[in-house]
């Protein structure tokens, strides 16, 4: 069964037909303007909900865990997300702030990946994100915060179908 179940995986389609290219020489300097391109363009594609990623977080032993979630907006403070102090993420942010998000767009081939350290933003950023979600009644929550990764290293992954994939990596290398 084991070897049969290997073949099944291996036989499944990855990418579609055609790709976008990618040249990294002519990425801008500023990452964030990159995945705000690259967003649009899978938004373009169809792709649902671009703004899905997975965060990667690890409690106090280094023990880590992911789940999905949606991007609420980058800027100066860096890439935000948000969820309420009392859930898993939000008590492993506490122990270990350290974080990776990964955004992955299978119809277009490709993948961003950025981690860093994660702060907590104010009370009002964290009220207001709170009041601005869809189905928002206008009650109060204190456990809701937003968050934001300030990234150390970013990387942009495009698949190309002879597996010579391109990364273009801000940070360390």
């Amino acid at each position: 069964m084991s070897e049969s179940f290997r073949q099944f995986l291996r036989a499944l389609p990855d990418f579609p037909d055609v790709l976008p290219d990618f040249d990294p020489a002519a990425a801008p300097a500023d990452p964030a303007e990159l995945f705000r391109q690259w967003l649009g363009e899978a938004l373009a594609a169809g792709v649902p909900q671009p703004n899905a990623c997975s965060l990667a977080t690890a409690d106090e032993h280094g023990r880590p865990s992911s789940r999905m979630l949606i991007l609420k907006d980058i800027d100066a403070d860096g890439w935000h997300f948000a969820t309420s102090r009392e859930s898993r993420k939000g008590r492993e942010l506490r122990a270990n702030p350290n974080a990776a998000l990964n955004f992955f767009w299978q119809q277009q081939g490709r993948q961003v990946r950025v981690a860093g350290d994660v702060v907590e933003l104010s009370s009002a950023a964290s009220a207001a994100d709170w009041h601005a979600r869809p189905g928002a009644d206008g009650s109060e929550n204190s456990a809701w915060q937003l968050y934001a990764l300030r990234p150390r290293e970013l990387e942009f992954w495009q698949a190309r179908h002879d597996r010579r994939h391109i990364r273009h990596r801000y940070g360390p290398q």
